[in-house]
């Protein structure tokens, strides 16, 4: 189902803000990483904000995305200081990895060596 309208708006505001916070309390949880918020979505009643991070700097990327979730608190309230004049209440927040630019870079690499070998079958014109 599409998200509404009010949906995306908040969505968005929570990503702009989310950005900064990760970018001031980012360094004091995870130290010599580079975090990037990708995507927010909403569910329908705005009470939950699923946040979408790319995480650069390091292969355990499952462990940095536990170590977000074990400051969820404080990371919340962080954005509850940013948002609260923008929203009716504040949402809860669930962060995930976002591998999509893992996996288009395994995708790349993957057709880089089917094209070197010249399996890619003939090319169109």
């Amino acid at each position: 189902m599409a998200e509404s309208k009010r949906q995306q708006q908040v969505g968005s505001l929570i990503k702009r803000h989310f950005s900064t916070v990760i970018m001031n309390e980012g360094p004091n949880i995870l130290p010599g990483l580079l975090l990037t918020v990708t995507d927010v979505k909403m569910s329908s009643d705005l009470g939950l904000a699923k946040i979408y991070i790319s995480v650069y700097g390091t292969d355990k990327k499952l462990d940095v995305i536990d170590q977000l979730e074990s400051n969820n608190s404080l990371l919340r309230q962080q954005l509850a200081a940013r948002i609260k004049r923008h929203v009716r209440r504040i949402p809860n927040i669930n962060i995930y990895l976002d591998e999509t630019l893992d996996e288009m870079y395994r995708l790349r690499s993957v057709f880089g060596q089917l094209h070197d070998q010249n399996l890619m079958g003939k090319e169109e014109e």
